[in-house]
């Protein structure tokens, strides 16, 4: 899903949005608490996704094509890739060696014209262009291998195309990369879901983002039941993710989208609410039914992990197979990164992360100010400890750093035009410095 929030499904503690079929799939797969992804908006991670490399190492830290410089802002943010690099292997093109149909169902924004899923080893792509987000989500709506007529609604449409897909050719092995537009702006669904939530509505979330979600979760049903009368639900793994954290504030908007809480912000921020993602994955044979995993995982560990299924052959990459992990093994622990060298359309700045166990260090490049938290105590990132274990804190930072030099990272530059008097934006979402704790 695209943009859905942390806390917006049953599994994940919501009570106020329905989402039966997720809530079943959840009893029948194991469900991660600490699941990332590897940017705070969306082009980065599908690219990590797809390729298991981070971002940073990809050169594609925004979205495509990312926003317009402020002119007067502190930072330059810097240049990226406008596309998935061809250099980087993608999962179709790694499996499709051991005889795998693939597709490409939804949205793509990696690229355009000799850059679409076509291009990349997908060998349909039904609705994938360069934009991040759809027109509209009703017909008339042309997208590449769609043509939607008046009233219809994209999310089922895109779901026929999947289990048209999932149900053609039964005696090949398939890759079907389900990528919903939904619940990304714009804010739009039927109008009998978005009346039910209307009448719900507390003013903390948007009644119509709550009807988009349940689309979604419609969608998992029909998905999850095609592939149940298709035969093929014993011998296929469903992953089950999102591309970024929920949108609390988008722009200048007075009102909020989602909430996040207890976590910080949403997407466009390194705070968790940007980052942390609902992950549920179903390996028949493997996973424990309606289990849970709190080791810290990234969407850098997809590409590695079906490649292990598949029987390919990943390479090298920056993600590992989580499949020991799936079947039970501890794995030992390691160091998660995040670079976003960007200011975002939801108040972001600049910024990099690292978490290590339970802390995690964020380090604002406008001011090389950093704040660390202990998770594991304080999910919402409101308890500052970078002067209370300031040891620990420039260890963190320090490899953090390493890190960075090692993937090449493009940083910002000082903007010559910075003006301190002018340089917000007026946007909702900032979020102020954390005073650190004595």
């Amino acid at each position: 899903m695209d943009d859905l929030g942390w806390r917006d499904l049953g599994p994940y503690g919501n009570r106020f949005i329905d989402t039966p079929n997720i809530d079943r799939f959840a009893a029948t797969s194991v469900r991660f608490t600490n699941a990332y992804a590897a940017c705070p908006v969306c082009s980065p991670t599908r690219a990590s996704i797809l390729t298991g490399q981070y971002p940073a190492r990809l050169h594609l830290t925004d979205w495509i094509p990312g926003r317009k410089q402020f002119p007067t802002a502190k930072l330059l943010t810097p240049e990226f890739n406008q596309f998935l690099p061809v250099a980087n292997k993608t999962i179709p093109e790694t499996i499709s060696t051991e005889g795998y149909r693939t597709a490409a169902i939804g949205k793509w924004h990696l690229g355009g014209e000799g850059h679409l899923p076509t291009d990349r080893g997908f060998q349909v792509n039904i609705g994938g262009t360069a934009a991040g987000q759809p027109p509209t989500y009703f017909g008339p709506l042309e997208l590449p291998g769609i043509s939607l007529k008046a009233g219809e609604f994209l999310t089922e449409r895109l779901t026929d195309e999947g289990i048209r897909f999932m149900s053609a050719e039964k005696a090949k092995p398939f890759f079907l990369y389900q990528a919903h537009f939904t619940v990304h702006l714009p804010l739009q669904a039927r109008a009998e879901t978005i009346a039910k939530y209307q009448k719900r509505d507390t003013g903390d979330v948007n009644p119509t983002y709550c009807a988009m979600v349940e689309s979604a979760d419609d969608s998992m049903g029909r998905l999850m039941k095609a592939l149940d009368d298709s035969g093929q639900a014993a011998n296929t793994i469903v992953v089950f993710f999102s591309d970024n954290g929920g949108v609390r504030f988008q722009g200048n908007g007075a009102k909020p989208i989602t909430n996040n809480a207890p976590l910080r912000a949403g997407k466009g921020h390194l705070f968790e609410g940007g980052i942390r993602e609902p992950l549920m994955i179903r390996w028949p044979g493997v996973t424990r039914p309606g289990t849970t995993i709190d080791t810290p995982v990234t969407s850098i560990d997809f590409f590695p992990t079906l490649c292990d299924a598949a029987g390919a052959k990943a390479g090298r990459v920056d993600g590992r197979s989580l499949a020991p992990l799936l079947r039970g093994a501890r794995m030992p622990e390691r160091p998660l990164f995040w670079h976003y060298p960007h200011y975002s359309d939801q108040g972001g700045r600049p910024s990099g992360a690292v978490r290590l166990g339970e802390w995690k260090l964020i380090e604002f490049y406008e001011d090389n100010r950093v704040e660390l938290f202990q998770l594991t105590d304080d999910p919402g990132e409101q308890r500052n400890l970078a002067r209370r274990e300031a040891g620990r804190a420039k260890k963190l930072q320090g490899l953090l750093a390493d890190w960075r030099r090692s993937v090449n990272a493009s940083m910002p530059a000082v903007n010559p035009h910075y003006d301190a008097a002018h340089s917000g934006e007026g946007l909702t979402g900032y979020e102020p410095s954390t005073p650190a704790a004595g």
